[in-house]
């Protein structure tokens, strides 16, 4: 079965069961749809074109710091209102309804780890979904992450289910973290982090079951099992993509149910593709790649100055003549 032939899967933005049935499509067949960070209308065409020329879904998502520097690096986004966080996201959002049906693919509209002082961010996002879903029966993004992997995991898992709770009636996705992602990113520094903290173990992944599970079945799972943001050197990170097959067996031991978890590949910048092959096989979904795009984003345009150099020294006159 192709994923077009996913209830509610169509060309544009999907959110609902649609959305939900695509992971559950991907997590069938063994494939994660990739989810790219973006910052701008230029990198959400990107992710859009790659998507249409290879044919396959694919996800936008935006970041705190990525959506302000969205609406403009200029506007006030003052802690703890983060109003163009909030804005740039939100246009973010609708830009990609506008334009993504005329790819012709699937897209999932996301927001990136969002930590717990850049809650107010996130209760703006939802605020735009509930009047978005009041007027057109769907909520404007597909779904929401939640990073409180710095907190207690017993906060951690309360507060994701607070916000699961307010998500639920708009049908829209949670994605939630527990453990640590190593490296940087948004501003949350993880590079010092005890190399404990980078794997999770089967009772936390459970605990988020437990949690979650009663009050939706939209939700995704963040594991750690060594992953790190940026790119490293062979050998430097030590992914253990293996562990997520031991989580899904010991919830599958809870629960009667064959691999019970959709989980989500976070790093996945550098990795190598056997490790990219096991984790698929183990549910992940989800794989979030942002450093490679980046670098190719910057190196592209590197590149086209260098061949274009001598045309791109004046407005008038080139390497032909001065006319």
């Amino acid at each position: 079965m192709s994923f077009w032939d996913v209830p509610g899967v169509k060309a544009g933005v999907i959110t609902g069961e649609a959305a939900w049935g695509l992971l559950i499509h991907a997590k069938k067949n063994g494939y994660a749809i990739p989810s790219f960070n973006c910052t701008s209308t230029s990198t959400v065409n990107s992710v859009l074109e790659a998507g249409k020329e290879l044919g396959r879904p694919i996800m936008v998502q935006f970041s705190e710091g990525g959506s302000a520097f969205f609406a403009g690096k200029s506007l006030p986004n003052e802690k703890g209102v983060l109003q163009a966080s909030i804005l740039g996201a939100v246009a973010g959002a609708h830009y990609v309804r506008a334009v993504a049906p005329a790819y012709g693919i699937p897209v999932i509209v996301h927001s990136d780890h969002c930590a717990k002082k850049l809650l107010p961010w996130f209760d703006g996002m939802l605020e735009a979904d509930e009047a978005f879903f009041k007027a057109h029966g769907e909520p404007l993004f597909s779904s929401h992450m939640l990073d409180l992997s710095e907190e207690p995991d017993e906060e951690n898992i309360a507060i994701c289910a607070k916000y699961l709770k307010r998500m639920a009636p708009m049908n829209q996705i949670l994605e939630m973290e527990i453990g640590i992602t190593g490296g940087v990113e948004d501003g949350v520094d993880n590079s010092n982090a005890a190399k404990d903290k980078l794997y999770s173990t089967p009772e936390d992944v459970f605990k988020v079951y437990e949690g979650l599970s009663p009050i939706s079945e939209k939700f995704t799972i963040a594991a750690a099992f060594g992953n790190v943001h940026g790119v490293y050197k062979a050998g430097n990170v030590k992914l253990q993509p293996e562990l997520l097959g031991k989580f899904q067996k010991y919830g599958q031991e809870k629960v009667g149910t064959d691999k019970p978890y959709f989980f989500v590949f976070h790093g996945g910048s550098g990795s190598e593709k056997s490790e990219i092959a096991e984790a698929l096989t183990n549910g992940v979904v989800k794989m979030n790649v942002d450093t490679d795009t980046q670098w190719a984003y910057w190196e592209g345009l590197l590149n086209f100055y260098k061949a274009k150099e001598g045309y791109l020294q004046g407005q008038i006159g080139n390497p032909e003549g001065e006319e």
